[in-house]
């Protein structure tokens, strides 16, 4: 960690070019004694990544970034606020620390979090940053989490843990065994420091394997922000043996989604179908993710299109976590009906559907964008049909 970059002519500098090129700032000769282009560049890039993601940290004065990946491989503040929603008490250790960005937001929920990170700049940048923040009841710990564990006598209220999602033999992993560190490996012991576990994942991880593979689960929270899946997050309970509680949220500016339900709820509905009524209803990115698909359907008293088509429908509109649509036309699929339509600019969407929408537009010429939406599906009679929409 270069402290001469905190300097206030250099910090003048990376706020004045933050929209310049930085290959052009990388090839000029050295512009300041102490700071190298490289390192001008490393804090350039990195604020940028910051705004949007972690507007805390943009909009702070004197924050020192870390490298490019480890502002990409954080939490955002949106996910960081809404996991410290879910735990609160005395203390917490977060066991991969990086960033430190959920560290911050557990700091607002816990009197005591201790940041563990085994990489020594990286928790130094860290620790730093929670200080001009203001956290001030942030230790920092510069050493691997599982080692301090083991190496402390003390319970805490709860340990959180965000596993590397990279083998050095397998490359990116989505099981819990191959994850670093292996928290299946060390479950007994953590359960030996804690009552509570929270663990962050990617939303690539499968549901059930994962239930199976911690066991314990209490809660496992599906996150989504402005519709796109962003981690998954699994609580646990020492001992805890009943049904885990699946939570979808999309996080966005005016107002959330949720869904919550338990996970052995969808195997034991049934489904309904129909033709394509007066509206039409796609659920959100977190609720596809869960496979809720016939609780859906009960939950909001609407019908499936088709088993696999993930599209619902009614004759009134309803209140739904999802995209909602008035449906104008429905047509068979067909070079003639999507003819007839004579529209040359639609946002395209595809279920079940057996084209994909780059050959649906090169093949009907049809332009990205506009104000109608079409959805190629199929109908409860397998049928492959076209329903022109409007959004609601």
């Amino acid at each position: 960690m270069n402290k001469f970059i905190l300097n206030t002519d250099i910090q003048s500098f990376i706020n004045e070019n933050l929209d310049s090129d930085v290959v052009s700032i990388l090839l000029k000769k050295q512009l300041f004694k102490d700071v190298t282009q490289q390192e001008l560049c490393q804090q350039i890039e990195s604020k940028k990544k910051c705004k949007k993601k972690l507007p805390t940290w943009f909009s702070t004065e004197a924050i020192y970034y870390p490298k490019k990946l480890n502002v990409e491989q954080s939490s955002s503040e949106a996910t960081a606020s809404y996991k410290s929603q879910l735990i609160k008490g005395k203390s917490l250790v977060d066991l991969t620390g990086g960033l430190g960005v959920d560290s911050y937001f557990f700091a607002k929920t816990f009197n005591e979090v201790y940041c563990c990170e085994i990489d020594t700049e990286l928790a130094q940048i860290a620790s730093y940053n929670h200080k001009v923040l203001g956290a001030t009841n942030i230790q920092s710990i510069q050493k691997d989490g599982i080692k301090f564990l083991f190496n402390s006598t003390k319970k805490y209220d709860c340990i959180y843990i965000d596993p590397s999602r990279r083998n050095d033999v397998k490359g990116k992993v989505f099981r819990f065994e191959d994850c670093g560190p292996n928290v299946v490996k060390h479950l007994d012991f953590l359960f030996e420091r804690t009552e509570t576990i929270l663990i962050k994942t990617s939303p690539l991880h499968d549901l059930s394997l994962g239930i199976k593979e911690l066991k314990n689960v209490l809660e496992i929270h599906i996150v989504a922000v402005n519709n796109e899946v962003k981690e998954l997050l699994w609580l646990l309970k020492k001992n805890y043996t009943k049904t885990t509680l699946i939570k979808t949220i999309n996080l966005r500016k005016k107002d959330n989604q949720t869904f919550t339900f338990n996970h052995n709820d969808e195997s034991i509905s049934t489904l309904n179908l129909s033709l394509p009524l007066n509206y039409l209803y796609e659920p959100n990115a977190a609720i596809l993710k869960a496979g809720a698909f016939k609780l859906v359907s009960r939950k909001f008293n609407l019908n499936k299109l088709h088993e696999h088509s993930h599209l619902y429908t009614s004759q009134h509109l309803k209140e739904f976590p999802g995209r909602r649509f008035l449906i104008t036309n429905n047509l068979s699929y067909s070079k003639a009906t999507l003819k007839s339509l004579n529209i040359p600019k639609a946002n395209i969407s595809i279920r079940n559907f057996p084209e994909s929408v780059a050959q649906i537009r090169k093949k009907h010429k049809i332009k990205d964008g506009g104000n109608n939406y079409l959805f190629f599906t199929r109908s409860m009679n397998n049928e492959l049909i076209v329903l022109k929409c409007e959004r609601i």
